[in-house]
This record gives C-alpha cells, sequence and structure tokens, in this order.
C-alpha cells in the first residue's frame, strides 16, 4: 500500500499535457483497480466496471466525488485528491480499455 501512495504521489507531480491512457493506466492502478479492476471488477463485486465507460459520465462522476457534489465516503476520499489532468488520464485509459 506504501508503495502505491509512493507511486501515485510521484505520477501526479508529473508535468502538464494532453491525456494519456499510458499514464492513465498507471494512475488508475495505483488508485482505482483495487476496487473496480483493470478491466473488470472481481466476479461478484459490488464496484461497477469502468472499462468501456462513456468517457463524459466518467469525467463528470470523478469531479462530482472530489468535489464532494456526489456522496460517496470511498469515493469522495479516493478522488479527493485527484486533479483534472489526473482524471483526464484515467478516463483516457478506461474509455478506450474494451470490458
Amino acid at each position: 500500500m506504501r508503495l502505491a501512495i509512493v507511486i501515485l504521489g510521484a505520477i501526479l507531480a508529473l508535468p502538464a499535457q494532453a491525456a494519456s491512457p499510458y499514464v492513465g493506466q498507471i494512475k488508475a492502478t495505483a488508485s482505482c483497480a483495487q476496487c473496480h479492476g483493470l478491466r473488470a471488477p472481481a466476479e461478484g463485486s459490488i464496484f461497477p466496471k469502468l472499462s468501456g465507460r462513456d468517457p463524459e459520465y466518467l469525467k463528470k462522476a470523478l469531479r462530482h466525488y472530489r468535489d464532494k457534489t456526489r456522496h460517496s465516503e470511498i469515493m469522495n476520499a479516493m478522488a479527493g485528491s485527484l486533479s483534472d489532468e489526473d482524471i483526464n488520464d484515467i478516463v483516457s485509459f478506461y474509455s478506450n480499455v474494451k470490458p
């Protein structure tokens, strides 16, 4: 867990650039995949899959969780430190993954 936090911190410090599905995969691995998986959550999981979802929906949902206008204790905490660039990268990855 500590390693994931260190990796996430290093990634979040990267300079701004266009949304990248490759960077998004690294960020998703560090912050989303434990619950949502990279392609799909574990069978029988209560967490929704994110792969193949509409990018605008994912952006809106993550921003609302980050800004606490959509309420979920877990998601508010997980998305609370995401920048717009982080969200764009994560969305770029998940929206291009085939479920």
